[in-house]
């Protein structure tokens, strides 16, 4: 089951503006190398849970409503005091500006490709598919456990893997019981799978 989320603001085009405000007609490939290396493979869906989206959401407001207009008002500050060449508060606000600028463009296109999926709405089902926390044992019968996320909400050593990550997609639709293959650096690694759930992933 998908859940779709509306962000604030849609509904009477307000993040629309915003997009524009700070989109650069002149916007070109360098802006993509700045953005987080972590990319969607091309043409894929932008799957991810309730709270990774919520925590985007939150980092573009913040953006958006509190850093950059009191970034914009220490720039007119530092412009109105002289020469801008060896102005230091001038240079590194207009450099911070497009830093800025350049995250929100990331930020806003990541949601509006979003595609939001809670685990915790999803029936009781022991087959792997985005969202499921996952207990596996290696080959020497340690235990460990990983939720499969969204790219943006990936921590490894938190046990949040990414659904493109090479260990989800070993583990993507196997069920309990099952015995899945991983490819690694290190050789080839089997893993069992133990036990499926289906539960709301906390990021924090």
């Amino acid at each position: 089951m998908q859940e779709q989320i509306r962000r604030p603001g849609e509904e009477n085009g307000d993040l629309i503006h915003m997009s524009k405000a700070f989109t650069r007609e002149n916007d070109d490939a360098e802006d993509e190398e700045l953005e987080p290396a972590q990319q969607l493979p091309q043409g894929v869906k932008n799957y991810i849970t309730p709270a990774g989206y919520q925590r985007l959401q939150d980092e573009l407001d913040r953006l958006w409503k509190v850093e950059r207009p009191e970034l914009v008002k220490v720039i007119h500050w530092a412009a109105s005091n002289g020469d801008r060449s060896e102005n230091g508060d001038y240079i590194y606000g207009k450099k911070r500006l497009r830093e800025i600028d350049r995250r929100l463009r990331f930020l806003s296109k990541r949601l509006d490709n979003a595609e939001v999926v809670d685990p915790g709405q999803r029936e009781a089902c022991d087959q792997v598919f985005f969202g499921a926390t996952v207990t596996v044992a290696d080959v020497r019968g340690a235990e460990h456990r990983y939720s499969i996320v969204g790219v943006d909400e990936a921590e490894p050593g938190r046990g949040l893997i990414s659904w493109v990550s090479p260990l989800a997609r070993a583990l993507l639709k196997a069920r309990e019981g099952d015995v899945v293959t991983l490819r690694t650096p290190g050789g080839v690694e089997e893993l069992e799978v133990l036990e499926v759930r289906y539960e709301p992933i906390a990021l924090s």
